[in-house]
């Protein structure tokens, strides 16, 4: 469904990615792991074109795209199937919960408003919001606001989601009612591809984990098999570290 190979990104003199290939399949949740600074965010964010790359292509349903000089339409057609969950929630501060999940269908999707509404409030109703369907931003916990968030993903019917750290926000209880949205949603067969530093989502949700450092892909593989026998020393080393939060 969805592969990238030899992507590469620096920052002036500083390479953050040094060539990582990943593939997604259909169905799958694909958990990011890895210290800070090792290229997570970055590497998402390159895969949906926030930033550009230096090098490295994306093939996706089959068609191939060079990731340093892509075209703004093909950007634009390659968007229309996927969706993008931020850390920091992203919604408009004077817009209402159901505007904000319904701006993009209606503007950018050009999409009747009445059916825009309607598949809203079906999204806010899908993530536990359908009560706050009028309220704004500052009306809203973390935890609702990254649910709205979640819904404006919904909505559009992407055929992938991206989720940039979606809880590294919030309070542990704000957190839980998060991830059971994308547990949710996984156990409906929504493929996403979760940078994350939520170790049980990781092991008891993911299919598949990727564990980065300095720019590369240290050790990928199934996620029962990455936590029960990691192979590389750098990820035990990480896995230990992490082991009173791992259940």
């Amino acid at each position: 469904m969805l592969e990238v190979r030899g992507v590469r990104k620096s920052f002036g003199e500083v390479e953050v990615l040094r060539g990582v290939d990943l593939q997604v399949e259909q169905g799958d949740v694909v958990a990011i792991l890895g210290p800070s600074g090792s290229g997570k965010t970055t590497l998402l964010r390159c895969m949906n074109f926030l930033e550009t790359a230096s090098g490295g292509e994306l093939i996706f349903d089959g068609e191939t795209f060079p990731m340093s000089h892509t075209s703004r339409k093909d950007i634009a057609r390659l968007r229309r199937k996927t969706a993008f969950v931020f850390q920091n929630y992203n919604l408009f501060r004077n817009k209402t919960a159901l505007q904000n999940v319904t701006e993009g269908l209606i503007v950018a999707r050009k999409m009747p408003k009445a059916q825009a509404l309607e598949i809203g409030r079906q999204a806010l109703e899908k993530v536990g919001l359908s009560d706050r369907c009028d309220y704004y931003p500052n009306q809203l916990s973390g935890g609702q606001q990254q649910r709205v968030a979640i819904a404006r993903a919904m909505a559009t019917n992407p055929e992938i989601i991206y989720f940039d750290e979606p809880t590294s926000a919030l309070d542990p209880e704000l957190t839980g009612e998060v991830l059971a949205v994308m547990r949710q949603l996984a156990e409906e067969g929504m493929t996403m591809l979760v940078v994350t530093h939520e170790m049980n989502f990781a092991k008891q949700v993911s299919s598949q984990v990727v564990f980065m450092e300095h720019g590369v892909v240290a050790e990928q593989g199934a996620s029962r098999e990455f936590f029960l026998h990691p192979q590389q020393e750098r990820t035990k080393a990480f896995l230990r570290t992490l082991s009173g939060e791992i259940r």
